[in-house]
């Protein structure tokens, strides 16, 4: 399916997110530029490259960048120190806001000092924004990192048209109540003229939470608009999507069907496959597969000479204590696991700490039979999207969490609730034993759900909603 191109606009588009979509490389002793990899870049760049915007983030590096230009994209550095990554970045987002509106799985804490460099961060944000603005522009703001900026912008220039996604859950109500910045953070938020969220849970906790701290006033529904300082903010759920074409063209690519099938090869004939692909966090629910995965073991109904499980760790948040101390424990189970179960040249689980080349994850996705996605929260999560879309031999299995913003679209996943490990486990050993055409009926609806909007989709239908009068 050809992916959907966003349409010319003479409006200016201004992005803001914490990263820049370039990274820095090296090659041959000379540094450069390139595009960095991911959906938002994907989806974003083609518009910004017809509507000659500008994307606002931190490049990477420490020390002053000048605006430069990169493959058609104005780029406009936000120089943070050292400083700032270990309080506004490292602090306030991931030890505060992270854990807070991801259910409180882990304990936030709360500091004045980072929520001052939380502050800080986002005025240089809102100043190298306002540098990048021409007539008419459209500012769209990303995520949990910049909250403030729409409401900062909104006070310096009440003229623009302002949106914001957040790519992360939006806790319930009494979760939120926890900040202690809570009404300055909704006032960031409600500068904007429309809020989009993952999921409609998602947006209906916002919507509460607005009208309960922030005087918002206003229906509570999924898709509403509230009154705030004067001004409507329309809230809304915008799911977001992947490069479908991009994936299928990779489940159809020769080189990566080869290397899938020498994967399997290598694993054993007659092995089934179970896969896992995470970012190392804790939301992400790594150690539920492993225990559902030792507790099949454990049952005796199925053993290493039946299937194995593959789990690609991408590393993650490494400075972080938690982090580390979280590795140390999955690898333990890891070891724990093969020493318990394998035998030599079957262990029970192939465990990999690295990130893996787009067209190598492919291939794994094509040779997995089935794909365990089980986070405790998630905004979306998009490993499960890409696996169904790069099947397209219309092979194999999803176990999906029913706490994953894509269970609400993926209704015909096998949905689990990760924290009840005997349920995820039977769940494993149900789609283990499916029948080959049980499995393609499944996916067949999977991929139809997937291929009915791309991340293109996504982006065009945000700021088609944004700038609609």
């Amino acid at each position: 399916m050809p992916a959907r191109q966003p349409a010319k606009a003479e409006r200016p588009l201004v992005i803001v997110a914490n990263r820049l979509p370039v990274r820095r490389v090296v090659r041959r002793e000379r540094t450069g530029w390139e595009i960095s990899p991911g959906g938002l870049v994907t989806a974003l760049t083609p518009i910004l490259r017809e509507r000659e915007g500008s994307w606002v983030g931190w490049p990477g590096t420490h020390g002053r960048l000048d605006p430069f230009t990169h493959d058609g994209i104005r780029c406009r550095p936000v120089a943070l120190t050292r400083s700032h990554l270990d309080e506004f970045y490292h602090g306030f987002s991931n030890e505060t806001l992270w854990p807070l509106y991801h259910d409180g799985l882990r304990t936030p804490t709360f500091r004045r000092s980072w929520w001052r460099s939380y502050v800080e961060v986002n005025h240089h944000f809102t100043q190298a924004v306002a540098a990048a603005l021409g007539p008419r522009s459209i500012v769209w703001v990303h995520d949990y990192q910049l909250q403030l900026v729409p409401g900062m912008l909104r006070s310096v220039r009440p003229d623009l048209t302002i949106g914001f996604f957040l790519h992360i859950p939006f806790p319930a109500e009494e979760l939120f109540a926890r900040l202690p910045w809570r009404r300055e953070v909704l006032h960031g938020l409600l500068g904007a003229d429309l809020i989009g969220l993952q999921t409609r849970l998602t947006a209906r906790n916002f919507v509460r939470t607005a009208r309960s701290f922030a005087g918002a006033s206003g229906a509570s529904g999924s898709t509403a608009s509230v009154t705030f300082d004067g001004r409507q903010v329309r809230v809304a759920p915008f799911p977001i999507s992947i490069d479908v074409a991009g994936f299928e063209a990779l489940g159809n690519d020769p080189a990566v069907r080869a290397k899938a099938a020498q994967l399997r090869e290598r694993i054993g004939a007659g092995r089934r496959i179970v896969l896992g692909v995470d970012r190392l966090d804790y939301t992400k629910g790594i150690d539920v597969r492993l225990r559902a995965v030792e507790e099949v073991l454990e049952r005796g109904r199925l053993s290493t000479d039946d299937f194995c499980m593959i789990q690609v760790a991408v590393p993650s948040r490494e400075r972080v204590p938690e982090y580390a101390q979280m590795r140390a424990t999955i690898e333990q189970t890891v070891g724990r696991i093969n020493g318990t179960f394998g035998v030599p040249g079957r262990v029970a689980v192939h465990y990999l700490h690295r990130n893996l080349p787009r067209e190598d994850l492919a291939a794994y996705y094509l040779a997995a039979d089935v794909m365990m996605v089980t986070p405790l929260r998630d905004g979306m999560n998009l490993v499960a999207k890409e696996y169904v879309a790069t099947r397209t031999d219309g092979g194999g299995t999803l176990i999906l969490s029913e706490f994953a913003g894509a269970a609400g679209e993926l209704t015909r996943a096998v949905l689990v609730n990760p924290f009840d490990i005997d349920g995820v486990a039977t769940a494993l050993e149900g789609a283990l034993g499916e029948t080959p055409r049980a499995a393609r009926d499944r996916m067949a609806a999977l991929r139809r759900t997937v291929r009915r909007g791309d991340v293109y989709a996504w982006a065009s239908d945000f700021l088609g909603a944004l700038t609609r009068e």
